[in-house]
């Protein structure tokens, strides 16, 4: 019997791993919202990587939510995912300890909260591409057959190449019915949809609202409803919004129109899928 035969039949999956023989810490943890993070290097290759360790205190009540559905876990959805702007999954599994796990690529640059964060503005032309690759990476996520649930800056990693990168698929489900029933709400409160906050059955649609008010930030540094107590945006979807062209007068009217039918309260007047938004602006050109 092979080795990883051996384990299958006896530890019901794949041979635990010693994280901290296998890796050294090249940074501390990063606390996050279910799980902490490290800068690493496998001492066998000398590679540096990502490495995601679930925090089950805080994970468990979501998962829990889902038991007898057989929904895959964060590192298996994560390997279901792959695009130029996604963050790649690169293996995932238990430590000998107990700890589930997440080995992913290291992606050097700065999470785009910090650097709007910031308040300096990105040029023209820069919005519009950080915009469209956004986009292009939620349409991968959907593609694949899952909805995120957590678009928002602090999950998009912009890169010194300019690559604007999604990570953090924590709370991302299949696009099945079971998966997608009203509840407890999910997200970041400054970028969740009307349906999210009012406990409504939901769909994908929830992250084009979202994508829609981080396309908002990114091109006015601002958000569409005014910021409330503790500098997050009130969630006072029955007031109309503001227009990003308050905010930015020159913006192109497509692109405008766009992102605002985005952030449209009632979904269907939302663009059904982050392609069709993204034929909307293909001819803007800035």
């Amino acid at each position: 019997m092979q080795l990883s035969g051996f384990f299958e039949k006896f530890f019901g999956g794949k041979p635990r791993v010693d994280l901290w023989r296998r890796f050294e810490r090249m940074r501390e943890s990063i606390t996050g919202t279910m799980s902490h993070f490290y800068k690493v290097r496998e001492i066998k290759t000398g590679t540096v990587l990502g490495l995601k360790i679930i925090d089950h205190v805080k994970s468990d009540p979501v998962e829990g939510r889902y038991r007898g559905l057989k929904k895959p876990g964060e590192g298996a959805i994560g390997m279901l995912i792959v695009g130029d702007n996604i963050a790649k999954t690169l293996e995932w599994g238990e430590s000998t300890v107990g700890d589930s796990y997440i080995l992913l690529e290291f992606i050097p640059g700065k999470v785009l909260h910090t650097v709007m964060s910031a308040h300096e503005p990105f040029p023209p032309a820069q919005r519009l591409d950080l915009v469209r690759q956004a986009a292009s990476a939620i349409a991968t996520v959907h593609n694949a057959g899952f909805i995120h649930r957590d678009i928002c800056p602090r999950n998009l990693m912009l890169r010194p190449d300019g690559r604007l990168i999604l990570f953090d698929f924590g709370l991302t489900v299949p696009d099945q019915p079971a998966f997608l029933q009203p509840g407890n709400r999910i997200g970041t409160p400054s970028y969740m949809a009307p349906e999210v906050v009012r406990r409504r059955p939901i769909d994908k649609r929830i992250d084009i609202f979202s994508f829609g008010v981080t396309a908002f930030e990114i091109c006015t540094l601002d958000m569409p409803w005014p910021r409330a107590a503790g500098g997050k945006a009130a969630l006072r979807h029955d007031t109309p919004s503001r227009d990003i062209r308050e905010f930015w007068p020159e913006i192109p009217p497509q692109l405008a129109d766009a992102i605002m039918a985005c952030i449209a309260a009632e979904p269907d007047r939302r663009p059904p899928t982050l392609e069709k938004f993204l034929e909307r602006i293909a001819g803007v050109a800035i």
